[in-house]
């Protein structure tokens, strides 16, 4: 297989996107996603970028990708969340989420964080599997804790 990781480019956001909602329709979300390729550009590719994406590129077509941005640790310090990794179903099993795992973890180390976070959902066992095999280890023991625009909205109307 003759692929290229690389550095996302503002012009890739279509093909991102479209991965982006192929993730969401594998995890039973088909609905859920409201960003727009517009976003996209505008949130990583603006004055103060908030996030750096990386493309797998099979045949001048955009396979696969993973997206990250800074956070902070008051335990750690510096560190990065993996929003998404996500490889074209079609092209699974074919090294191009390794290669994407492994260049988030060389951009990890050059930008000298110490921790990668990310989620995982409880019942994608290969995923599991994958990064447990490459020495993540996945916290069982956490809850995802999340509040929404509406929920925002709600407490934001209460005050």
């Amino acid at each position: 297989m003759n692929f290229t990781i690389r550095d996302a480019r503002i012009e890739d956001m279509e093909q991102v996107l479209s991965l982006i909602q192929e993730l969401a329709i594998f995890e039973k979300e088909p609905n859920a996603v409201v960003i727009t390729v517009e976003d996209l550009k505008q949130y990583g590719y603006g004055s103060q970028p908030a996030f750096h994406c990386f493309v797998a590129e099979v045949a001048g077509e955009v396979k696969g990708m993973a997206l990250v941005y800074p956070r902070f640790s008051t335990w750690k310090g510096k560190t990065i969340h993996l929003e998404d990794l996500v490889v074209s179903e079609s092209m699974r099993g074919t090294g191009l989420g390794s290669a994407l795992f492994t260049e988030v973890i060389k951009y990890a180390h050059n930008l000298g964080v110490r921790r990668i976070d990310w989620n995982v959902l409880d019942w994608n066992e290969p995923a599991i599997a994958f990064y447990e095999k490459n020495g993540a280890r996945v916290l069982r023991d956490w809850d995802v804790a999340q509040m929404d625009e509406e929920g925002i909205k709600n407490f934001i109307s209460r005050l």
